[in-house]
């Protein structure tokens, strides 16, 4: 599995493909070259405006899209077995009590 990517390998990234250099990154995205190096060298992580915009400059765009996360994780899962062994009334049981513990939740019981 591939490693996250990181706002430092994005910037540096970006720019790279874009053959340009720190300076000429910084000067599109009007701000210090500087701010590019401090990226680029890991001592500062920027906020999503100034990533946006230094990746912009260099001719890209930033996107983030939300994932649910693997299932595999869930806790709700550990429990899957003890319900497959059930009976058919057993687990319609399991329903009601379930329905009813929501609905005193919802109540504020």
């Amino acid at each position: 599995m591939p490693s996250p990517a990181t706002p430092r390998s994005l910037v540096t990234e970006a720019r790279r493909l874009a053959r340009l250099t720190q300076r000429e990154l910084a000067e599109r995205a009007a701000t210090a070259q500087s701010v590019v190096a401090r990226i680029e060298g890991g001592s500062t992580i920027p906020n999503w405006d100034t990533l946006s915009r230094l990746l912009e400059a260099a001719g890209f765009e930033l996107r983030a899209t939300l994932q649910a996360s693997a299932a595999g994780r869930s806790h709700m899962l550990s429990d899957v077995g003890r319900i497959l062994r059930l009976s058919p009334e057993e687990r319609l049981i399991e329903l009601r009590n379930a329905a009813r513990f929501l609905a005193a939740a919802r109540r504020g019981d």
